[in-house]
């Protein structure tokens, strides 16, 4: 019963992408594939090579046509970067979710984590792309985290739209109480798990999270404590040191010893589960309001964009 709670939580209406995403394509073998992933790609036309490259990773029960819908594809097309859309199958998870809650499948080197590295190597590997970063939304948000934690080499920052701290489950029963209340532990404890996922000690990438007031999925908590995880890794504290709005909504950033932004976070207030997404033609403007990809007012791709330097 528990169980099919979860995928009660988790699930998203399937959909499919608009016919302008005929640009997204899929690399049908990229390497080596433990966690049974599929590839999917957008390159836009005369990239140079050393471009940025971000990898999109979709909730529960959506696939490859979230990387349209949240924005990112058209974004990549109107800045200059390339994007790489990992797509759960069936088999893996009925409803389609990324197994951040596994540690068969978030470790380094297993399972799904080693398929998405592989991919960016694919990336690297045809089209020379550069800095590199992960974002996700729900199920996706949970194993961005993951990546970033497991590979912190490979990944400049990272952006959790209503997801989970790195290692905050390691089993499906786990990732009941992580969702929801939310699991509350100290900065170190939670920083420890970061450092535990990989023997790298540093650079380590940067992380932005966004989460809705009013997500009774993937409660808002989450943020609070993503936001001490990787303040502590990057050996600061949570307490923001500038505070600013973004489309009308709050953002805290936190500087490390240097001086540079390495945490931030975005309070969507009164938004539920999903992506924000703001529809229409402006610069600031991105994404296709659809199930669990909301209209707020706010880009959250076009705003992770911007941060990034992209």
């Amino acid at each position: 019963m528990r169980v099919l709670a979860l995928v009660a939580l988790l699930s998203m209406t399937v959909f499919a992408p608009p016919a302008h995403a005929a640009s997204v394509v899929e690399v049908p073998s990229f390497g080596p594939n433990p966690g049974n992933l599929k590839m999917f790609r957008h390159v836009p036309d005369g990239l140079p090579a050393g471009s940025p490259l971000v990898v999109v990773l979709h909730g529960c029960t959506q696939d490859a046509g979230y990387g349209t819908s949240s924005g990112w594809v058209s974004l990549a097309g109107r800045m200059g970067f390339a994007v790489v859309l990992p797509q759960q199958q069936s088999a893996n998870n009925l409803n389609k979710c990324f197994n951040w809650f596994q540690a068969a499948d978030t470790a380094r080197g297993q399972g799904e984590a080693a398929s998405i590295d592989s991919m960016v190597a694919r990336m690297k590997a045809d089209h020379g792309t550069g800095r590199t970063f992960a974002t996700g939304l729900s199920a996706g948000g949970g194993m961005t985290s993951a990546l970033l934690a497991a590979y912190p080499d490979v990944y400049s920052g990272g952006g959790v739209v209503a997801g989970l701290p790195a290692g905050c489950a390691t089993t499906v029963i786990d990732a009941f109480g992580c969702m929801n209340p939310g699991r509350n532990l100290t900065p170190g404890q939670w920083g420890d798990k970061v450092r535990a996922a990989s023997s790298h000690r540093g650079p380590w990438p940067t992380m932005t999270v966004w989460h809705g007031t009013a997500d009774y999925t993937v409660v808002a908590a989450n943020q609070r404590e993503i936001v001490e995880q990787w303040t502590d890794v990057h050996g600061t504290d949570a307490t923001a040191d500038v505070t600013d709005t973004v489309s009308g909504y709050p953002r805290a950033t936190y500087f490390n010893n240097a001086g540079s932004p390495v945490v931030r976070s975005h309070t969507v207030t009164g938004m539920g589960h999903g992506q924000p997404v703001d529809p229409g033609g402006s610069p600031q403007q991105c994404g296709t309001a659809t199930a669990y990809v909301l209209d707020v007012n706010a880009c959250a791709a076009y705003h992770l964009a911007q941060e990034w330097s992209l």
